[in-house]
């Protein structure tokens, strides 16, 4: 999940102050994580522990109140509320990706991701959104190729991926939608020449920069892996409760590693 981590790391900064080009600097003395890198550990720490997820949830927020989070979700999180709020919104997503590493086969990942997005996002396109996320990784992850993680997508998840990244920048506002923010996320995947190219992808469509980072790191860091570099970058913004969490997930669940590469 440090594809995740990263994304949203490179992203922070450029939420509501929209870019259309892929020139800028990765990352800055101001970029930081933000609610997608807490949400995401909470969903690995659920998934190492067996913990409540709802708990799991309320708690991280109460530690991390001033992450970035969406009203709706804030509120649900700080009221410690525990019904869902039929949210669509991409914040099932951003958070998803844990589940992929954690079971051998899509069918449990596709219910994990569900119950991931549920407790929350009990809108179908807050579930669809979630597992979409969720199928890619686990596909990039077990070495699916790019052509075959698109199929999959297209195919049992309905969304359109054939739309060239030039066109959607060109159209592209900012969108906290599944379905308007998801799919624009895994082409800037699926358009990538490696690792940073997708963050630099996903960020220079102007739109939710943060969270379509996270969503396009976390495929590309199971796909290509994370380099090196970007990885000691992303870290060293954690502090040591978050960075605990993330290295006992990678050593439960092993990372990939490569010649320059740590996933």
């Amino acid at each position: 999940m440090i594809g995740a981590i990263a994304g949203d790391v490179a992203g922070s900064i450029h939420e509501g102050s929209p870019r259309k080009s892929k020139d800028f600097e990765l990352f800055g003395a101001r970029h930081r994580f933000t609610d997608d890198t807490v949400l995401t550990v909470a969903v690995a720490e659920w998934i190492l522990d067996g913990s409540d997820l709802v708990d799991t949830l309320h708690d991280y927020v109460h530690r991390y109140p001033r992450a970035g989070y969406g009203g709706t979700f804030l509120n649900w999180a700080l009221t410690r509320d525990r019904k869902p709020y039929g949210s669509w919104g991409n914040g099932s997503a951003m958070r998803v990706s844990p589940v992929a590493y954690a079971f051998d086969s899509m069918e449990p990942v596709l219910a994990a991701a569900e119950r991931s997005a549920a407790v929350t996002h009990d809108h179908p396109e807050g579930i669809r959104g979630a597992q979409a996320t969720a199928a890619a990784v686990f596909l990039a992850r077990t070495g699916a190729d790019k052509p075959a993680i698109r199929r999959f997508v297209e195919s049992r998840f309905g969304y359109d991926l054939s739309t060239p990244l030039d066109a959607i920048r060109a159209a592209h506002t900012f969108d906290v939608s599944c379905q308007g923010s998801v799919p624009p996320a895994l082409v800037s995947f699926l358009e990538a020449n490696d690792f940073e190219d997708a963050l630099r992808n996903a960020i220079s469509l102007g739109g939710d920069a943060d969270t379509m980072a996270c969503i396009a790191g976390a495929v590309a860091g199971a796909h290509f892996g994370v380099p090196a570099a970007i990885e000691r970058e992303t870290l060293t913004r954690l502090d040591p409760p978050l960075a605990a969490v993330v290295a006992r997930f990678r050593e439960r669940f092993g990372p990939r590693v490569g010649d320059e590469v740590v996933g």
